[in-house]
């Protein structure tokens, strides 16, 4: 086997529950918290919610990366080797995934591709796509096939994030 061959294949290890869980924590938590800066930002030029949405991904990641790091210190009860702290930064990237597609949607009104209010209830329409999607990502990972239960699922936990989201922008906006 080549060199190349056995790199790639050695990238593509299954991940470990604890990785799976991480990065679906990290996932759920970057959407939900892209989409509560989605929903006060109506009004605002397009590049401002752009800013704001990545700002909002980007902010999220470090702090994410930050506290998970000490919490596993503290079950270890030793500091971080390189390798760990490399897997807390590759677990948190779907924090910064979250807010790529709502800004690409974004841009397209700035652009002048679609009206602003249609591209940004696009872009919160798409993160609660995302948010529900999330279940079945879930029964991939456990090897079990989607049912239609799995669909109810998937339309109960985007409106329990939405619930989330109304919670955080009444308390904070």
């Amino acid at each position: 086997m080549p060199a190349s061959s056995r790199l790639s294949s050695e990238r593509r290890r299954p991940l470990t529950p604890e990785s799976a869980a991480s990065r679906i924590s990290a996932y759920v938590y970057g959407n939900i918290l892209v989409l509560a800066a989605l929903v006060p930002i109506t009004n605002s030029p397009e590049y401002i919610g752009i800013a704001i949405v990545a700002g909002t991904a980007l902010s999220t990641f470090i702090a994410h990366v930050f506290a998970d790091s000490v919490a596993q210190s503290v079950r270890s009860g030793e500091q971080l080797s390189r390798d760990e702290r490399l897997a807390e930064l590759r677990n948190a990237v779907p924090i910064l995934s979250s807010a790529v597609l709502p800004c690409v949607i974004l841009l397209t009104a700035w652009l002048g591709w679609f009206e602003p209010r249609t591209a940004h209830l696009l872009a919160e329409v798409t993160v609660l796509i995302r948010i529900g999607s999330t279940v079945f990502v879930v029964r991939r990972l456990q090897n079990r096939p989607p049912t239609h239960r799995t669909v109810m699922a998937a339309i109960g936990v985007a409106l329990v994030a939405t619930v989330v989201v109304a919670v955080k922008v009444a308390l904070t906006h």
